[in-house]
């Protein structure tokens, strides 16, 4: 078994550390910006915020591309929680299903309903 190095804890945690707080400074930063040019409403459901619940309005990114913040917001809309969360979700589905193998499914052979007549003649 070769030699490793030890790892550095204490170094992994403040690069997590720094990751994080970079993270925060850069949501916190297009967060606002979006809160201050948009009316408190979700984009999708319509549901409309007020300063008590503004925590549960989230910047969504409609190019999935959390570093790309314009001035103008055109890549920003504001979502709810659960429409934030069904966008990314819809998102991740189209996703899975376009990154198959490339073969196509093959077609049914079978008929379920072939002998349909014939039960319903039996009544």
């Amino acid at each position: 078994m070769p030699h490793r190095k030890p790892i550095n804890e204490a170094r992994l945690d403040q690069i997590v550390a720094d990751a994080a707080k970079a993270k925060r400074e850069r949501e916190s930063g297009y967060r606002e910006q979006a809160l201050g040019m948009y009316p408190w409403i979700c984009g999708r459901c319509a549901r409309e915020f007020t300063r008590a619940n503004v925590h549960e309005l989230t910047v969504h990114h409609r190019n999935h591309n959390h570093d790309d913040n314009p001035a103008d917001g055109s890549n920003w809309e504001l979502l709810c929680l659960y429409c934030h969360d069904n966008e990314h979700q819809r998102y991740l589905d189209h996703d899975a299903g376009s990154l198959g193998s490339g073969s196509k499914v093959a077609p049914a052979t079978s008929n379920p309903f072939a002998d349909l007549r014939a039960l319903l003649g039996k009544r």
